[in-house]
């Protein structure tokens, strides 16, 4: 006898995929995931090569209770499956001066190592962190947990406490304009306005409500699962798996079937799979375009500036650098010219501030003995078009000259092997819209309002989740939209 209830698609096994698929097999679903790829996790992949493991995609691991979650409310125990650390330091920053701050993950130790680098008060780092809580107190039980295309969202005491606390939210100024108000050193200015590329955004553009962001690293911790970022899509399969859900891999969905304005079903391999719920966590962009292409179009969210993308080098070195942690930023000299260039002049600045990412540093068989697995990202503008290949070959050439001369080491004789990951093949492996990391920009101060809800007001049982939807990009927010969408669904 069949005990499930009713049938489930999901378009895509990114994160939000599958734990949307995990939480509609707790609601009695029986659950078909369908994938594009031969693989799970969308950007939260891996691959090896030479020796070498390397995390594809999201490398900052915030918010482990949001993982925690799917696996308590399924009945199982969290560290059954997956484990992780709280990170002592949080990033090595490098400036073009030789200066050198630790950022450690303790709020007071991190304040004392800024103090006595740069010379800005103890307290005023304090107090920003402080103020970076309250601004998230008040913003995401509504902004982050419940859908804001919903009329009882905004009728509730959360809503209210938001309310009667506005001028705290800082809406009206931007990242930098408030950061510069508050710190005297520039290159205090400068890491805090890094936190605007968390979700692809401009400091100098983003409202300073985003200065949230640095209490999820300092005031809530940075993580890193034993077994690296891709255990997390590993785990979340497996027990996915456990509850009964199913995934065809190599299945591109061809169509989202509608009946009048109801969803019904997918078509996929020319294959009509009826379905009473459908859930797409493919980019919402090219789910409207491809997938629903006889839907009315809601074209002005949909044609809303994107966010920035990435160039990423994967490079296995045959050296080690103790001076280097898990997470690296080398700044570069004119901050505001680099955005200039990502977002107005959509190209790769020739001073680009270079992230290093190196599982090694904590999980040792990420690379040979002696070796470090390098993850090296720079912000680049999105794909429109651009000449990929020369500037790919501009940036490397501008990235190894950066670090060799910081780190006073020629770093591509190191070079063991090399992958590159960019806005185009971004685009083409993840359905991304112009190879966008986090969908739309958050470039201004109604960036949240114009993301597209997590169901359609025009089709009934179709329902959408991930980093191009509400509440945005990165793997904690693409967990908490499975949430939204799915508690849509009685």
């Amino acid at each position: 006898m069949n005990n499930f209830k009713r049938e489930a698609a999901i378009v895509g096994a990114g994160i939000a995929g599958i734990a949307a698929a995990i939480r509609l097999a707790n609601k009695g679903f029986r659950v078909t995931v369908y994938e594009a790829n031969s693989y799970a996790g969308g950007k939260l992949s891996a691959f090896e090569t030479k020796g070498y493991r390397f995390d594809a995609g999201p490398s900052l691991f915030t918010l482990p209770q949001l993982v925690d979650e799917l696996f308590v409310v399924s009945g199982k125990n969290p560290s059954d499956y997956f484990e992780y650390i709280r990170l002592p330091v949080v990033c090595q920053y490098f400036y073009e001066d030789g200066t050198r701050i630790t950022a450690y993950s303790q709020p007071e130790e991190f304040a004392r190592e800024i103090e006595q680098k740069t010379g800005e008060p103890c307290e005023n780092i304090l107090h920003f962190l402080q103020d970076s809580q309250t601004k998230y107190e008040l913003t995401s039980e509504v902004f982050l947990h419940r859908s804001l295309h919903k009329a009882s969202t905004y009728l509730n005491a959360h809503a209210w406490k938001g309310y009667t606390h506005f001028p705290k939210l800082d809406v009206f100024r931007t990242m930098h304009q408030a950061n510069k108000a508050t710190f005297k050193d520039p290159r205090v200015i400068q890491l805090f306005n890094r936190y605007a590329t968390y979700n692809g955004s401009d400091p100098y553009q983003t409202p300073a409500t985003m200065n949230i962001i640095p209490h999820l690293e300092y005031n809530m911790g940075a993580y890193f699962p034993k077994k690296g970022m891709h255990h997390i899509t590993h785990s979340l399969v497996q027990l996915a798996n456990e509850k009964g859900v199913n995934f065809n891999f190599n299945a591109p969905v061809q169509e989202i079937l509608t009946d009048g304005q109801q969803a019904n079903g997918v078509k996929v391999h020319n294959q009509n799979i009826q379905a009473d719920i459908v859930i797409s966590n493919m980019d919402v962009v090219n789910t409207y375009k491809k997938l629903l292409p006889k839907a009315s179009q809601p074209k002005k969210i949909l044609n809303q500036p994107k966010s920035s993308s990435a160039l990423i080098f994967y490079w296995g070195i045959q050296h080690p650098f103790p001076e280097l942690d898990m997470h690296n930023i080398f700044f570069s000299q004119n901050y505001q010219e680099e955005f200039t260039h990502i977002f107005q002049k959509q190209t790769v600045y020739q001073d680009p501030t270079v992230y290093i990412n190196i599982t090694s540093k904590h999980k040792k068989d990420d690379a040979p003995e002696g070796c470090e697995n390098w993850f090296v990202m720079i912000n680049v503008p999105n794909n429109a078009g651009q000449d990929w290949d020369k500037l790919i070959q501009e940036a490397r050439k501008n990235i190894l000259t950066k670090l060799s001369r910081v780190l006073d080491k020629d770093i591509e004789p190191l070079i063991a092997c090399e992958s590159i990951l960019d806005p185009r093949t971004i685009e083409s492996r993840t359905s991304s819209s112009q190879g966008a990391l986090y969908g739309n920009s958050s470039n201004n101060r109604y960036a949240a309002f114009l993301r597209h809800a997590n169901f359609s007001s025009q089709i009934k049982n179709l329902y959408f989740c991930g980093g191009s939807v509400h509440p945005g990009g990165g793997i904690p927010l693409c967990l908490l939209s499975a949430k939204i969408a799915t508690d849509l669904i009685k």
